[in-house]
């Protein structure tokens, strides 16, 4: 090693950790959320090098770093970066990586690796990261060189990184997003070539991938625009691929020319405005009656960037069984993969949309009146709602109250997992795209926190809150040093009802109430056995208050209602991160309810 440092510091040379930063900057990274570790220090001390063209901001866990790059990725245009080092540091990414990958998030993850030479050998911290993660990830790469001691061969593998990095970027974010992870050899990070030998912007080599964008035939476009003429009920089911594919405004301006109402998958909240009166909100299990009686009932479901996934349809055969089903989406491994379509379209949303409209005239536009009537109908008579208290705080009246108070500012909204995850998604009313991020697939708890904290860091003047719950925040609890030491202003509502609350929820309906190690306090309190009566603590565990504030980060706990409005307007205005701790009773259960499998029949109300 002294002949290369020699050499380095003689000729000026590069080496390959360089050569990957240079290139993430080439990719237009702004930044990277990196936890260092001996398999990737030379990668750290590049980006220490290079810190004036990118942001190295250190998570205090792999996970988190891996989720705050999903936050960057799921809020702008620009694909989140992560790093770890090998073996443990590479596993705790795996978790981050399989979240992307359910919910079609791109981002691009970096892991150090032990030398080329001892892979294999069971060195320390060697895990064979690439294996781990081949089903969850959209594609892999190894660094290697078919020869690490021979010289010739390492100076090829190097003038490779810019094209691996490039691709990378491509795969992620072109046609159904994804992860792509690079795994990186610490030889390989240490390898020098002289930089006049690399060309930083190479063309890409991916001949088994063709991602273009793909239209709707002109026959299709003519066939769907025939089923919506002669629809009675119809429906427009939107997903996650609708925000992915910035088709929001194509959407709002073709359901606004036709009437047809739409309802909302947990990942397609925000593609059409909360408050207009078309909006059915969500759909599914803890969708709204009114969506899923529409759902039920729809002779025309227009479902555009969804997988129907169960938790939407229930009882597969029982779904939208009435109605015509018209599929679009980007991957063609969704059609018909759980719901037969009578009409499948492999297309770029957007692109379908802006097809749609340009052949949809006033004289296509259904009859829809009573149909119309009919759904107002339901939301007069199933409207979301909670009982109202005299003192002590409902989560989700919370939600409805920071939403209230935060509907003058562009508000971005990460969530933890949970009934919190699916009060927030019921109570706080999205009008734009990508402002609610959840972990909708893998449903991870301790998403939340460090999914704000990168939209924060991506959106610097931006209200970002996390909404979240006393069990999903300790997971990920340690992510407030990285508020306090990175000065990133994340809000944070902490509904605490010291209960695994929507496992309690399941426990209530189908298993008799009994608590099997839900209670989140101490094992000998009445609560852990299911027999307090949970209004209220004298105490709660943790104290949120306490680790916030050891953390560097303003806190307060109010169990009040009559205090609510005056704390959650001091967490707003407050000038960095903040922490409200909400006490509130744990007998709350996430309604309307379909149980698992279940049909709209079962749907649960009270």
């Amino acid at each position: 090693m002294s002949t290369v440092t020699e050499k380095t510091t003689q000729t000026a040379l590069i080496n390959g950790a360089d050569i990957l930063v240079e290139s993430l900057i080439e990719q237009n990274a702004e930044m990277i959320f990196a936890y260092p570790g001996g398999a990737s220090m030379p990668l750290h001390q590049a980006l220490r090098r290079h810190r004036d063209r990118i942001r190295t901001i250190l998570p205090r866990h792999e996970q988190g770093g891996g989720f705050a790059a999903q936050g960057v990725s799921r809020t702008s245009d620009q694909v989140g970066v992560c790093m770890a080092t090998s073996g443990p540091g590479a596993t705790n990414l795996v978790t981050a990586l399989a979240d992307a990958k359910l919910d079609s998030v791109p981002m691009v993850a970096v892991t150090g690796q032990v030398p080329q030479m001892v892979i294999g050998s069971d060195a320390f911290q060697e895990t064979p990261i690439v294996s781990v993660c081949q089903q969850i990830t959209k594609h892999h790469y190894l660094i290697t060189a078919p020869d690490p001691y021979c010289t010739k061969s390492v100076q090829e593998t190097l003038q490779s990184i810019p094209r691996i990095v490039k691709e990378s970027f491509y795969i992620a974010r072109t046609g159904r997003p994804g992860p792509v992870l690079i795994d990186f050899p610490k030889n390989i990070q240490l390898a020098t070539i002289d930089p006049g030998e690399i060309d930083f912007d190479p063309p890409v080599y991916l001949p088994g991938y063709q991602p273009e964008r793909r239209v709707a035939a002109d026959e299709q476009i003519k066939q769907v625009i025939a089923q919506i003429r002669r629809a009675k009920k119809p429906v427009l089911y939107v997903g996650g691929g609708v925000i992915n594919s910035g088709a929001a405004e194509e959407l709002t301006k073709f359901a606004k020319a036709s009437g047809i109402p739409v309802t909302m998958t947990v990942m397609g909240l925000g593609a059409f405005p909360a408050d207009d009166e078309q909006s059915l909100h969500m759909l599914g299990m803890h969708g709204t009656v009114y969506a899923n009686y529409a759902v039920n009932d729809a002779d025309l479901l227009l479902a555009l960037g969804v997988r129907f996934d169960d938790r939407v349809t229930g009882k597969l055969e029982e779904f939208a069984k009435h109605g015509m089903i018209v599929h679009v989406d980007i991957d063609p491994s969704e059609m018909h993969k759980n719901k037969e379509a009578h009409i499948p379209i492999v297309a770029d949303v957007k692109l379908f949309l802006e097809q749609l409209n340009a052949e949809y005239t006033k004289d296509d536009k259904p009859e829809i009146d009573e149909w119309t009537t009919q759904i107002k109908g339901w939301k007069q008579k199933y409207p979301l709602s909670y009982q109202e208290t005299d003192d002590f705080i409902l989560p989700q009246h919370a939600i409805a109250e920071l939403s209230r108070l935060t509907a003058e500012h562009d508000t971005y909204v990460a969530v933890g997992v949970g009934q919190h995850q699916m009060f927030a998604a019921q109570h706080f009313k999205f009008n734009k795209p990508n402002r609610w991020l959840s972990s909708s697939g893998l449903g991870t708890m301790g998403f939340g926190l460090p999914a704000a904290m990168g939209v924060q860091a991506a959106h610097p003047d931006s209200l970002v809150i996390d909404i979240d719950g006393d069990g999903s925040i300790m997971m990920n609890i340690q992510e407030l040093a990285t508020l306090h030491c990175e000065e990133l202003p994340v809000k944070i509502l902490l509904l605490n009802n010291q209960h695994l609350g929507m496992v309690v929820q399941w426990e209530d309906r189908f298993m008799e109430g009994r608590r099997a190690h839900t209670y989140l306090g101490p094992v000998d309190h009445p609560e852990a056995l299911g027999e307090g009566d949970g209004s209220h603590y004298e105490d709660t565990y943790p104290d949120f208050v306490k680790i916030a504030e050891g953390c560097g980060v303003k806190a307060k706990q109010i169990r009040s209602k009559a205090n609510l409005e005056a704390a959650l307007t001091e967490m707003i205005n407050h000038d960095g991160p903040y922490l409200l701790d909400v006490v509130c009773p744990y007998q709350e259960h996430v309604l309307p309810m379909i149980p698992s499998g279940g049909t709209v029949r079962d749907i649960i109300v009270e």
